[in-house]
């Protein structure tokens, strides 16, 4: 509400120019305000927080290392993250040091379709399109979020004999990014299993033999290597 003032005479009497004073009231304002936020509060939709489930490497000490790293190995996919959005993989277990010698066991890749995504889509044949059909079926409302959940947990119990296990390696000279992208197109090829776990001196090994940077040796490498 608006209310103005106004003075029509000056001292004695006399006539003076009038002065005008304006004052807004902003009280109804408060009213409409709470009503503006309730009224957004009850139509706006809550976003749940996406979370990503990562199976971390066991530490049970009562676990053989043969039972730790027991994983089907035509199954198996290794992905090394190197510097400069580098990207590498190799498939299955190396047995013996012949495979490390083979400087074909190492492959180049890259993040996105063209990259990574397409070996993973072609490994996970069967599993992804279920997934996606469930994932249809959750968002016209078919299924109900918990539903979806418990769906997609069969789809993956019952694929652990044929589905992908991936280990994802990060070394000291990739980047947050990097990991990002990684877990990224694990979400979007539907893998079910996948870990972060540390580089082992093969892997470094690999890397090295690879691209020539001795920064991805361990010390005792580096000095074996001088040795030679």
């Amino acid at each position: 509400m608006a209310e103005i003032q106004q003075d029509e005479k000056g001292e004695g009497g006399k006539n003076k120019q009038k002065k005008q004073h304006l004052r807004v009231d902003f009280t109804p304002m408060v009213d409409m305000n709470m009503l503006l936020i309730t009224f957004f509060m009850f139509c706006t939709t809550l976003l749940k927080p996406q979370t990503m489930n990562i199976n971390m490497p066991m530490k049970d000490e009562n676990m053989t290392k043969e039972e730790k790293t027991k994983i089907k190995e035509s199954g198996a996919v290794t992905l090394l993250l190197g510097e400069n959005d580098e990207l590498y993989y190799y498939l299955g277990i190396p047995k013996d040091q012949s495979t490390y010698d083979d400087s074909t066991y190492l492959v180049t890749s890259s993040y996105g379709p063209d990259g990574i995504r397409k070996l993973l889509l072609e490994k996970n044949t069967g599993t992804y399109e279920k997934i996606q059909e469930l994932k249809a079926h959750l968002k016209e409302g078919v299924i109900v979020d918990s539903v979806f959940r418990a769906k997609t947990k069969e789809v993956h119990e019952a694929a652990k004999e044929i589905a992908p296990t991936v280990m994802i390696k990060p070394t000291e000279l990739s980047t947050y990014e990097n990991m990002v992208d990684a877990l990224d197109e694990m979400l979007i090829c539907n893998i079910g299993a996948y870990a972060i776990i540390d580089l082992t001196e093969g892997d470094r090994f690999f890397l090295y033999q690879r691209t020539g940077n001795k920064e991805y040796l361990t010390e005792e490498q580096r000095t074996e290597l001088g040795q030679k």
